[in-house]
């Protein structure tokens, strides 16, 4: 296997900015990305991660800040002169040319020699499976397909860094499964860094070696995706990453209220006696004869394995939680959770 990325060591954002008139887009961002790294840009829509993928790839000028590739300052240069592989939502294959001509799209603009691309397309269509497939049309080929052909002319140049934008969110729920397993194979594989743009926590998690939490244009948390999972450094984050239980509540002698009950939980930071949010997953909220919350069963979904299921609490309160035990509207369960899986946040929640 020839197709391997360009060596470099570092890529580097510094106070990264982007603005649209008075709307501050993409404010201060800061990060570096080591060679081989697989990056997650994870954020609600309009938060700015498909805005900093587009100045990393040149497709947007920035308002503030710089990138850099090693010492070598990027973000001056047009986007077919930073070198860098893109992956798009929606493919962008040519569909008059068949699968060879759009992988070897590139090569050929650069002017490479016929013999270096005829080659390469091969070690390329190799790479992503697709071998016997070079003389169909995209129209001829599945959506897993198609998006095979885009990540095979966005490594044939052996770009430093892959950037992908949402690359899974046209395809059905088993090809994303299975595309996310060869987007991390082929990563490896290459050596390059990737940075990805996803809205699917589930997506950053299973492929990510660092997940970059965004809001609003702004950075709120860089971590591994254990990191991330476990200890979200603020609410707003948690709630992103699957803690859907947010409760307001108050902290008063190492014990918070929910749904009527007194229980212990976790300080995240420096917190004090008063108005804390407390956030708890689903599938840390288990049913025990002994538990302090007792609610009501509104829903029961079944998931196959467990039941997803959201109850009532004497407060009046919603609180989601998941269960093997067979359980129906209109029952009553208690619940418990461990105090390390209930984390709290200073302030209420919004």
């Amino acid at each position: 296997m020839a197709i391997a990325a360009r060596d470099f060591k570092e890529l580097r954002l510094d106070g990264m900015s982007r603005n649209f008139g008075t709307v501050n887009a993409l404010m201060g961002v800061t990060l570096n990305v080591r060679r081989g790294e697989f990056i997650a840009l994870l954020g609600p829509s309009g938060c700015g991660k498909s805005t900093a993928l587009n100045c990393l790839a040149g497709l947007l000028t920035l308002s503030g800040g710089s990138i850099w590739l090693d010492q070598t300052r990027i973000d001056r240069l047009k986007p077919e002169d930073r070198g860098f592989g893109m992956v798009f939502q929606n493919y962008a294959l040519f569909p008059h040319m068949n699968v060879r001509k759009n992988i070897g799209f590139g090569l050929a603009m650069q002017g490479a020699p016929k013999v270096d691309i005829e080659r390469k397309i091969d070690e390329a269509l190799a790479i992503v499976r697709l071998g016997g497939q070079g003389e169909k049309l995209p129209g001829q080929l599945s959506g897993g397909q198609q998006q095979r052909v885009a990540i095979a002319r966005a490594i044939i140049i052996e770009p430093p860094l892959v950037l992908m934008d949402e690359p899974l969110s046209n395809l059905d729920a088993k090809l994303r499964l299975e595309m996310r397993a060869e987007i991390r194979r082929i990563h490896d594989l290459i050596g390059s860094a990737t940075i990805y743009v996803t809205h699917d926590q589930e997506e950053a998690l299973s492929l990510a070696d660092r997940i970059v939490v965004m809001r609003e244009g702004v950075v709120r948390q860089v971590g591994t995706p254990p990191e991330l999972y476990a200890q979200p450094a603020h609410a707003d984050v948690a709630e992103f990453m699957g803690y859907r239980n947010l409760i307001r509540s108050h902290l008063d002698g190492g014990k918070v209220t929910v749904g009527g009950a007194a229980i212990k939980g976790t300080p995240i930071g420096a917190i004090g006696n008063g108005a804390v949010t407390v956030a708890i997953r689903p599938d840390d909220l288990t049913i025990a004869n002994d538990g302090p919350v007792a609610v009501k069963v509104e829903s029961a979904q079944y998931h196959g394995n467990s039941f997803y299921c959201s109850g009532r609490a004497g407060d009046g309160s919603e609180l989601y939680f998941t269960t093997e035990h067979r359980v129906g509207k209109g029952d009553t369960v208690r619940l418990i959770a461990d105090p390390k899986r209930v984390l709290l946040y200073a302030g209420a929640a919004s």
